[in-house]
């Protein structure tokens, strides 16, 4: 199986890109963002390309992929309608119209958040945005788009968060994973388990077109 990636770079794409590295059925994982991961192996290449809003120079470089898992993606937080929608929106329909046209046999995964507002009209600003990208997503032609929707996500295997606050809840809370694990088993999952599920997806096919925590630990 060949995979694109977009946001290996942050926490979520970290573990995404550990877990296609260890899985034996992935032959190729090409890794595309502003910046690179700083990672090497065999089966990883890297392309770093400054306006992902615009794919026109690397096409030829997208195509006869399997799979694409979108990992990229801001904090609302202190951000306007207008600039989160052309993060979350904008640029992830930018990339995955090109990527439908290219790869019409592709299966592309992208994650969302707990709390998305699939009906769009909802007063909370980041859920609806994501709502709408999710929409459009899935209207595209591609040969499956699912939603991972995860809510609590621990980092494992040393992966850290770029965002600084993130990263200061996690290291007050880590002795209290296991716990919240066992106790909130619907709500909380982890880094290897999204990278897992999203590869099961990508082989097999998902149960639905959006997936929540519960969902995901499952596969």
């Amino acid at each position: 199986m060949r995979v694109l990636l977009f946001g290996a770079t942050g926490m979520v794409g970290q573990g995404v890109l550990r877990e296609c590295l260890v899985d034996p059925d992935v032959r190729d994982i090409l890794a595309v963002g502003r910046s690179t991961t700083g990672q090497h192996h065999p089966k990883l290449r890297e392309l770093q390309h400054p306006d992902l809003t615009d794919l026109r120079s690397i096409e030829t470089q997208l195509t006869d992929f399997d799979a694409c898992f979108f990992c990229l993606g801001v904090s609302s937080a202190g951000m306007s309608e207008a600039d989160y929608r052309r993060i979350t929106f904008d640029l992830t329909l930018a990339v995955a119209s090109v990527l439908a046209r290219l790869n019409p046999g592709m299966t592309f995964i992208y994650v969302t958040g707990a709390g998305t507002d699939s009906s769009e009209r909802g007063r909370t600003m980041w859920a609806r945005v994501k709502g709408q990208t999710e929409n459009a997503l899935l209207r595209l032609p591609f040969k499956a788009a699912v939603m991972f929707r995860p809510a609590g996500i621990i980092p494992l295997h040393g992966i850290r968060s770029k965002t600084r606050l993130y990263r200061a809840a996690y290291a007050v809370t880590r002795p209290f994973w296991p716990a919240l694990e066992a106790a909130f088993p619907r709500y909380v999952t982890t880094t290897e388990r999204i990278g897992r599920a999203m590869l099961r997806v990508a082989k097999e096919g998902g149960p639905k077109s959006v997936l929540d925590t519960r969902d995901i630990n499952a596969l």
